[in-house]
């Protein structure tokens, strides 16, 4: 990778182009992608792997706005780091989901309208304090680990490769989730308050996680074998982590009826348009622009 930059000239002091020039070697981003590069996903296939991504998508979206607002610099970075690592996700699912429409990653993150994402409920709620981020990226942390321990085996190459790479990132946001439940718990008066309100704040959106339908059945009864995580499958080892941490924590699991959920089927919350006028707004502004 080359670099140069133009500015002031040691020997004469004259000043070059105050914008400098630079030139770097070209990254194919598509070489980033996993699962074979001539795969192409069916209708099906591509239906579920369009909700895993726009989970993804949404998350890192949500956790990209707390980079300069963190409570100190070291979260800054890792919560920087998180959403990178969801958007990788996000990026692998949505190109292998656009493969069977011919529609690029881009095209389906920023020019699909709310009715047409089927990101869950759980994440598109808000960021609030950061005891509700917090609380919100434990059950996401905990729910993609499982998701993706289960899809390591699923009888697509591609939902496996992106599965086995994603499960060990997923590891390091379940860490560190766990490390602030317990810091922010176990603290103070104050943040045991706050997390105890973030975890009754955002457990009615678990449910909508494990619940199975259709497209499940049918990928679940696939002539090459077992194509999805069944969503109900998971239910237990993430509930089961959550009440582990939860004891350690001291808390008690909330007693909060489930929310009705939809996002599966492109009924959202009221915070997804939001999100998404803020995440798409350039894209749409400029059409086609590459910089």
């Amino acid at each position: 990778m080359t670099k140069s930059y133009a500015g002031r000239d040691a020997s004469t002091g004259s000043i070059d182009d105050l914008h400098g020039d630079v030139a770097v070697d070209e990254v194919e981003l598509a070489e980033e992608l996993l699962g074979a590069a001539d795969a192409t996903a069916s209708d099906d296939v591509a239906a579920y792997a369009l909700r895993l991504g726009d989970d993804a998508l949404i998350l890192a979206q949500q956790l990209g706005w707390w980079i300069s607002r963190a409570p100190e610099l070291e979260e800054d970075v890792a919560l920087g780091n998180i959403a990178l690592d969801l958007l990788g996700h996000a990026r692998s699912l949505l190109h292998y989901a656009g493969t069977a429409s011919g529609r690029t990653e881009d095209g389906l993150a920023y020019w699909r309208d709310e009715p047409e994402f089927r990101s869950a409920w759980l994440f598109e709620q808000p960021n609030g304090d950061f005891a509700h981020t917090i609380a919100r990226q434990l059950f996401a942390a905990l729910y993609f680990e499982a998701l993706y321990s289960r899809l390591r085996d699923s009888a697509d190459e591609t939902l496996t490769a992106i599965a086995a790479k994603a499960v060990k990132e997923v590891a390091y946001h379940v860490d560190h989730a766990e490390q602030w439940m317990l810091r922010l718990a176990l603290g103070t008066d104050e943040s045991r308050r706050r997390i105890t309100v973030a975890i009754a704040d955002l457990w009615p959106y678990l449910d909508e996680l494990f619940r199975d339908d259709e497209l499940i059945e049918r990928l679940d009864a696939a002539p090459e074998g077992a194509i999805a995580a069944r969503p109900s499958a998971l239910r237990e080892p993430v509930m089961d982590a959550v009440a582990g941490i939860l004891s350690a924590c001291e808390l008690d699991a909330p007693t909060v009826p489930f929310a009705a959920g939809g996002g599966r089927e492109g009924r959202h919350s009221s915070y997804l348009g939001y999100l998404l006028a803020e995440m798409q707004v350039l894209a749409r502004k400029h059409p086609g622009a590459s910089w």
